[in-house]
């Protein structure tokens, strides 16, 4: 079974969404058939790199609201992660293009450190603060993943995986997928939002015998997800 992730680094929900989901896998009975892959999804794409605003200004001023408001509206997502064991710190979140992150994923990838790489980044973005659109922070980060730092830097100094990048989310596209985490089970079954552990399990199970993709939500949760215009809870 073959279990494919979009996301991206700087979606809240996209690192409960991971947790739920891992939390669901060890509790599959056929956890050591599934194999899961990582794919790539820029919520902006034409994102800066530095930015001179902090996470509160920046929804703040996209939404209109006060800097109270706008602390006030993480606080539902801290719980959130805090329940899964994360420690979110928006206060200190540092904001950037998350391009060479995904680069980074998929030369990790192709050196047999996916997901120890995709975890990394999402503790350096949303736990440890660091900012993850510089190369310095991602060559470091590469070899804490047990990678050559040497040619992480080279690569990443480059255009390497560029291509691969822009196929995930040309693929993410085709499917339909406009927010993420998104999850697609087998090819058989895609889950929108960081959707609660029980329907992971069950969806991994009925995926065994059913074979056409289908949306699965739970009405009664709150299934977060994040597009490129907002992040919201429903």
């Amino acid at each position: 079974m073959k279990v494919e992730i979009w996301s991206d680094y700087q979606c809240p929900f996209c690192y409960i969404g991971k947790r739920r989901f891992e939390k669901a896998l060890e509790q599959f009975d056929h956890k050591s058939d599934v194999e899961v892959v990582f794919r790539s999804f820029e919520l902006d794409p034409n994102a800066k790199r530095d930015n001179e605003v902090n996470m509160y200004e920046m929804l703040a001023g996209k939404y209109g609201m006060s800097i109270e408001q706008a602390k006030a509206q993480t606080d539902s997502i801290l719980q959130q992660a805090k329940a899964e064991g994360l420690e979110y710190r928006f206060d200190k979140m540092i904001l950037t293009n998350s391009f060479d992150a995904h680069r980074l994923l998929h030369f990790a990838a192709a050196n047999g450190k996916e997901k120890e790489m995709n975890e990394l980044l999402f503790k350096a973005y949303f736990t440890n603060t660091l900012h993850i659109g510089r190369q310095e922070v991602l060559t470091a980060l590469a070899a804490e993943a047990g990678l050559d730092p040497i040619e992480a830097k080279v690569m990443l100094e480059s255009d390497r995986y560029t291509s691969e990048v822009r196929a995930d989310e040309q693929e993410g596209s085709k499917l339909g997928i406009t927010g993420v985490p998104f999850f697609v089970i087998d090819r058989k079954y895609g889950i929108s939002g960081a959707q609660p552990t029980e329907l992971f399990i069950n969806t991994l199970k009925k995926a065994w015998e059913e074979d056409e993709l289908q949306l699965i939500s739970d009405n009664d949760s709150m299934g977060g997800s994040c597009t490129d215009d907002s992040c919201t809870n429903e």
